[in-house]
């Protein structure tokens, strides 16, 4: 059957599991061998070369979940995405990068890109028209990040991907945020889809890894850079990895829907300035969310109103965790200020709509009631 027609859960579950053929457990077994046999083998493997057993078969995984031929795993999210750079861009290309993006994103491009000479553009906003008016020459890759950290603003994804196939120009997309759950670019016509596997795929706040997901080709592109950077995951973090990925579909799926009341009720809260959720009506790119999204995801952030202690707000909360990442199956937030954007210079944070009154907010599977009630005390004690 191919693995388009299996269900999520399924996909999640047995796709890529190694049948212990020896035991006959119900797990995949782990092989923690950094030394492989080299005579007499199709597959000479080692662990640098991503390839060993348990390397192979979780990228299995991420391929059949994104709907893509392959797929390769790395120690981190940004080992995931400056691999793929360095795999399409060499010195003299240019990149089109979206401004509202991963504040570790943004700097890795300004610190490390003149270092090799690959020049860059972050667009003016994220409508299509933005990426081709940063278009040039020598151009050949556009990167873009939806629903995007920290302000959920939502790309047009198929118009990107038009835009690219029309310039001859690669593509690619942060899917982080969305996770395979809610949002597949392959399906829209990107390139390649990269992941901070330590948010969702993980999802229980124990795990660093990156993932990319891509044709054939283009995975073969970015494992000839990758050999050599030395960017590969230990086979326990593997195992624990496809563990956890066994239930991601209902982990996502459960946040998903707390988001959704969270935001609505967050919305209409007398002490809360400004809600962004891609599932609210009022979001700009509500009606594009809901064309390229299956659900609207487990991410919101909001801003308090100016009387309010953003901090001391966070401090005040008893159940709701703040926490330096996202995606875990409890609650937690972060001042992006202060964490994910704070290599940004105030003037940068402005300038893509980041206030020191904001807050992101990983929404996980508690109940309902308990994360609103967690959040009315908090700010009944600010007030």
């Amino acid at each position: 059957m191919p693995k388009q027609n299996l269900g999520l859960n399924t996909i999640c579950t047995h796709i890529g599991e190694i049948k212990d053929e020896q035991f006959k457990g119900s797990v995949s077994p782990i092989y923690l061998s950094s030394s492989y046999e080299f005579l007499d083998v199709d597959v000479k493997r080692y662990p640098r070369y991503f390839n060993t057993p348990n390397q192979e078969y979780l990228s299995k995984k991420i391929a059949a979940l994104e709907y893509t031929d392959a797929a390769m795993i790395f120690g981190s999210g940004m080992a995931a995405i400056s691999h793929m750079f360095f795999a399409f861009l060499q010195k003299g290309d240019h990149l089109v990068v979206q401004n509202t993006l991963y504040g570790g994103t943004v700097n890795f491009i300004k610190e490390e890109f003149p270092k090799y000479g690959i020049e860059y553009t972050f667009t003016n906003g994220y409508k299509v028209e933005d990426f081709e008016a940063a278009i040039q020459d020598n151009t050949r890759l556009i990167h873009i990040e939806s629903p995007s950290n920290p302000l959920l603003t939502v790309t047009d994804i198929k118009a990107i991907a038009k835009l690219g196939k029309t310039k001859g120009i690669f593509t690619s997309i942060d899917n982080t945020f969305a996770s395979p759950v809610n949002q597949n670019p392959i399906d829209l016509g990107i390139n390649m889809v990269m992941h901070s596997a330590t948010k969702y795929f993980g999802g229980h706040s124990d795990i660093c890894a990156g993932a990319v997901a891509s044709s054939k080709e283009n995975i073969e592109r970015i494992w000839n850079v990758s050999k050599n950077l030395g960017g590969s995951l230990s086979d326990m973090t593997v195992w624990m990895l496809e563990r956890s990925m066994k239930t991601l579909g209902l982990r996502v799926k459960a946040q998903t829907k707390n988001a959704m009341k969270l935001a609505k009720w967050l919305n209409k809260h007398p002490k809360v300035l400004r809600v962004y959720y891609p599932g609210l009506k009022s979001h700009p790119e509500h009606k594009l969310a809901k064309s390229q999204m299956k659900g609207f995801g487990a991410m919101l952030s909001f801003e308090l109103i100016h009387d309010l202690d953003s901090e001391q707000f966070q401090n005040e909360l008893k159940l709701i965790k703040s926490s330096m990442s996202l995606a875990g199956i409890e609650s937690t937030v972060l001042s992006p200020h202060l964490t994910s954007h704070a290599l940004l210079s105030p003037a940068e944070r402005e300038a893509v709509g980041i206030s020191d009154q904001l807050i992101r907010f990983s929404v996980g599977i508690e109940a309902f009631k308990d994360l609103k009630h967690d959040i009315a005390q908090a700010i009944a004690v600010l007030d």
